[in-house]
């Protein structure tokens, strides 16, 4: 059975994608904006594939890519988009599969996101000056936003578990991640775009983002742990022997479809 273009597979340990393979995926969803403004940055798709890769169900490309791109997006127009897509999941699913023990683990899932504030934080004074009033997210902020977005658009594969103690799990994995939807209001101390940047965001934030990062593990492990739904099979009630029988006749059902 061959895969379908668009379809992410998994075997041999993913090549990480480079600076210029994240490049072209930008360049790629600019194109996709021309034709429609509605389509999102990459990173909001990082946060929407992980998601994805976590659900309880697998997600097939067909059911999600007009969620993410619009009902107009075709895989094979954007082939070169897709390459890079299944790339990065087959990326994502093996550094979620690592038994990492460590955030400093290079198997370890490291969302692709970006510190927009130390970038503008970082720009000369008078290219800083026209960007000042714009709303800029928060570091991680979009990357959340993605996530949560897949687990609003799909809520019966994200519902919680009869199991008390898995139930748990999955609200207090899901806070991380929503806590990081949030402004981040901290003292900046840290700027992620550069070593020597003016800080941008704030420890507490920092903090934040590596407990989502470790969310994220707990909610693959938790789905992959307690498998598929199994869908409650409901049967329609059978008559009593001497009620009508329901095919109409007037007769009782021992009489009619009931007997024998």
């Amino acid at each position: 059975m061959t895969s379908s273009p668009d379809t992410p597979s998994t075997g041999a340990p993913a090549a990480p994608l480079t600076p210029e393979d994240f490049d072209v995926l930008d360049r790629e969803l600019d194109l996709m904006r021309e034709a429609d403004d509605e389509i999102p940055q990459w990173e909001f798709c990082e946060g929407f594939m992980a998601a994805l890769i976590c659900s309880r169900r697998p997600i097939p490309p067909e059911e999600y890519w007009p969620v993410l791109l619009g009902d107009e997006f075709r895989p094979a127009k954007y082939m070169e988009f897709v390459w890079h897509w299944k790339r990065r999941w087959t990326e994502i699913q093996q550094g979620l599969d690592a038994p990492v023990e460590t955030l400093e683990d290079e198997r370890t899932y490291q969302p692709e996101v970006l510190d927009v504030r130390g970038a503008i934080a970082s720009l000369p004074e008078e290219e800083r000056a026209e960007a000042a009033g714009e709303a800029t997210p928060s570091f991680a902020q979009v990357w959340a936003l993605g996530f949560m977005f897949a687990v609003e658009t799909w809520p019966e594969d994200w519902a919680a578990p009869r199991d008390k103690e898995a139930a748990g799990m999955l609200d207090d994995a899901l806070d991380c991640i929503v806590e990081l939807t949030e402004d981040d209001k901290g003292t900046p101390t840290i700027s992620m775009f550069s070593e020597s940047g003016p800080p941008s965001l704030s420890q507490q934030r920092l903090d934040d983002f590596g407990a989502a990062i470790w969310a994220v593990y707990d909610l693959r492990q938790l789905w992959r742990s307690m498998g598929p739904r199994v869908e409650t099979v409901r049967k329609e009630a059978t008559p009593g022997r001497n009620d009508p029988c329901p095919c109409g006749s007037g007769k009782k059902y021992k009489k009619c479809h009931g007997a024998g």
